[in-house]
């Protein structure tokens, strides 16, 4: 076995290069003195800038700045009352502890301008309005802390999040012989409401599913459990049998465990190329049918339990055929439903005033029926009109 070193000795020839290299490509260098852990030099990694940094920095340089210009330019040009705005611009962008900084900054900028231009002249009244105002921008942040969003992408989350309900009541295109009518309202002019639609055409495009679904309640309450149903139901059309969805949508409900969970829905599988459908009702108005060959509507008899209450949904299906001429109506109680008064009126006062599309015809049918039965304050409403061409 050879013994000995190098000529040049190799291992002191490249020993120091490589822990040289070594300590320079090092991330950070650690001292240890008493438990204590240094970094330094290159250690020392630097936060990155958010744009809550830059929001603060541009809104303390605003408190700054109308509180000296109030001084040494123009108090009528820069009153000291114009600190509100970046109050209140804190409180919809930045988070708490970087809105704590603001209002030390907007504190300072209101002594600054007390001691400059007089007490009397600052006033106790604009004191108490941003002290009012950093409460209600502290509340603002805190909210947006909670929920995880910052800025604006609260309000934007809601408008997307209201698009899409609205986007999955939209029918899918159907064959020529076929027209299709839908209209959503919300109680109150609210952008969210408990009724939705949703649809979805079977892979051979020949059987159209569509559901008409009423949670419970009003409002953003109702909105927010809308929107978690319709996206389950809307899964669930066309990707399994007709008969099963609606006990898969109750099975659905039942595991989410809302102290306000159950709801109403009707459900159509409707053979785009022979006319024959299948209607079936959890709870839900029955729809009407319109029959081209007779010039009558009739209401269907099918019926059955609300969603989200057994865990059986017990459902008698009803049967039918549309035929050229013939319509289909699905449509929410907050079409007929009017308190203190027996639902069975108000599908008398539908009936009427379908006749009246019989004439004029369906094109717009649903929407007539919306504006002359639905009350914008009382109900949600969804309508859904179908007919052969």
């Amino acid at each position: 076995m050879f013994s000995g070193t190098w000529p040049g000795d190799v291992s002191d020839r490249y020993s120091a290069p490589i822990m040289v290299s070594r300590l320079a490509s090092s991330t950070f260098f650690t001292a240890r003195s008493g438990g204590v852990r240094l970094r330094i030099g290159a250690a020392v990694r630097r936060r990155p800038v958010t744009r809550n940094h830059v929001a603060l920095a541009g809104l303390v340089g605003t408190a700054a700045s109308i509180g000296i210009a109030a001084v040494e330019v123009s108090e009528g040009w820069f009153p000291p009352s114009a600190l509100v705005l970046p109050v209140l611009a804190g409180g919809l962008l930045l988070r708490v502890r970087s809105l704590a900084v603001l209002l030390a900054a907007v504190a300072l900028a209101l002594a600054y301008d007390a001691a400059s231009l007089g007490v009397g002249r600052v006033g106790g009244g604009l004191v108490a309005t941003v002290a009012v105002t950093a409460v209600v921008a502290v509340l603002l942040a805190r909210a947006r802390e909670e929920i995880g969003v910052q800025g604006l992408r609260g309000e934007q989350m809601l408008l997307e999040l209201r698009d899409r309900l609205k986007a999955q009541g939209e029918l899918p295109r159907l064959p020529a012989e076929w027209e299709a009518q839908v209209v959503l309202g919300q109680a109150g002019g609210s952008s969210f409401g408990g009724d939705f639609v949703v649809s979805a055409l079977s892979a051979d495009r020949r059987t159209l599913e569509v559901a008409v679904v009423d949670v419970s309640g009003k409002g953003v309450d109702a909105g927010t459990r809308a929107l978690l149903l319709s996206g389950a139901a809307g899964g669930l059309l066309a990707s399994m049998p007709c008969e099963r969805f609606l006990a898969a949508a109750n099975a659905y409900l039942l595991r989410q465990g809302w102290e306000e969970g159950f709801a109403t829905a009707v459900h159509l599988a409707l053979d785009l190329y022979t006319g024959s459908y299948v209607i079936e009702s959890a709870g839900h108005p029955p729809p009407v049918q319109f029959a081209a060959g007779s010039g009558t509507w009739r209401v269907t008899a099918g019926g059955g339990t609300a969603l989200g209450v057994l865990s059986d949904v017990a459902s008698t299906p009803e049967r039918g055929v549309l035929r050229t001429g013939d319509a289909l109506l699905l449509y929410t109680d907050g079409l007929i439903e009017t308190p203190g008064r027996d639902i069975e009126l108000g599908i008398d006062r539908l009936l009427g005033r379908a006749e009246c599309l019989v004439t004029r015809g369906f094109r717009d049918g649903a929407g007539e029926l919306a504006a002359a039965l639905s009350s914008p304050n009382r109900d949600d409403c969804a309508i859904v009109l179908i007919w052969r061409t």
